[in-house]
């Protein structure tokens, strides 16, 4: 099969959107087929735009001189147009976020190709965004193309705004790069980790003021260290707050991490704790869990894809809930350890040949 998938941005140490297209872009090359990514994200090697190479996968580069390398460019359309007309895909697989004018602009010439095609968002549609995503449905060729998002949650927001309805292809992961290890639990003291970027969307604020409220609460007899991994607009201004507080030595900001360094962390920790409600999927949450972690998160987020509620983490209503959560968990050790011991001895769903399986439900879908 010769599969084409569209992104605004792929880039080889990029997050996000970007991972799982060119996890599952690769894991497609591996098992077999001819796949091709067509994106407005320059290359920094030897290709600044024009046809480059991931590895087994082709990349089309459609890159614009422009400011902080936006993904954009002010003739999408042609040459998205050239490169699917020379390449005649089985089925063309657009991926977009909140606004992802570079994959909208090529959904719109793979329908004019009549070529099949499926779409997957990535992103949460939010209550604000809902009335000008709606408005969509009339401006992209959305009829006619397989719609998906990454979790039910998500796709039930989809599938409100457009009338239409939406498989769900869930994010994946690759166990053995996550291995999952028991830890060492320590008498008197919970080790929290997080992983998020630190901005407004993902409620950075308001996970600080969960965990300095947890640890309020089982303060003296356990004492709470909380790790929050990750950078953003916010990273100063939260650690103003935590210096105000009094909370340098409950919460430790890092900052940007390896990989190898999360798993590190991860390894050392008992919970990992979420306070985003927009969050579509949560890849961060889901490494964690395939570590072992439980996992702390709220109801209204894709956690639900791969956290049962009471037996491998806690989903929660409130921000409350989440405080809730983590002062049962840090007093009934062995709640805690019944939910690491299930995530240990059961891998998670969304392993890469399972997510391919789905996808190729999709592509038949759209192939017919």
């Amino acid at each position: 099969m010769r599969i084409a998938h569209i992104s605004d941005c792929y880039a080889p140490r990029a997050g996000g959107i970007e991972t799982q297209v060119r996890s599952l872009a690769q894991a497609q090359a591996a098992a077999g087929h001819e796949v091709h990514v067509i994106t407005a994200t320059p290359g920094h090697g030897e290709v600044r735009a024009g046809e480059d190479t991931d590895g087994a996968v082709v990349v089309h580069r459609v890159a614009a001189n422009l400011p902080a390398e936006l993904p954009v460019h002010p003739r999408t359309g042609h040459h998205v147009r050239r490169i699917l007309a020379g390449m005649q895909p089985s089925v063309v697989h657009v991926h977009t976020g909140v606004v992802s004018p570079f994959a909208w602009s090529g959904l719109r010439v793979a329908a004019k190709l009549d070529l099949p095609r499926v779409v997957t968002v990535h992103s949460m549609w939010g209550a604000l965004s809902r009335s000008g995503h709606a408005a969509t449905r009339w401006a992209l060729p959305w009829r006619g193309s397989v719609i998906s998002a990454v979790s039910t949650v998500a796709a039930q927001r989809i599938e409100r705004s457009l009338s239409l309805p939406v498989a769900v292809l869930p994010n994946g992961i690759d166990p053995v790069a996550w291995p999952a290890t028991m830890g060492q639990a320590q008498p008197g003291r919970l080790a929290l980790v997080s992983v998020a970027r630190l901005a407004p969307r993902k409620r950075a604020g308001a996970l600080i003021d969960v965990i300095a409220q947890a640890a309020a609460r089982l303060a003296p007899e356990i004492t709470v260290q909380a790790t929050v991994i990750g950078d953003g607009p916010q990273r100063e201004r939260l650690q103003r707050h935590i210096e105000s507080q009094g909370l340098s030595l409950t919460i430790d900001m890092l900052g940007r991490r390896s990989a190898q360094q999360i798993r590190e962390q991860f390894a050392l920790s008992d919970l990992f704790v979420q306070a985003s409600v927009l969050e579509s999927f949560g890849v961060a949450a889901l490494e964690a869990r395939t570590s072992g972690l439980p996992v702390i998160a709220r109801s209204q987020t894709g956690a639900g894809e791969f956290i049962h509620d009471g037996v491998n983490g806690v989903l929660a209503e409130t921000d409350e809930g989440l405080v809730d959560a983590i002062v049962k968990l840090g007093r009934d050790r062995a709640a805690l350890a019944a939910m690491r011991i299930f995530n240990v001895d059961t891998p998670p769903e969304q392993t890469w040949s399972k997510v391919m399986a789905v996808a190729d439900e999709l592509y038949a879908q759209a192939g017919a």
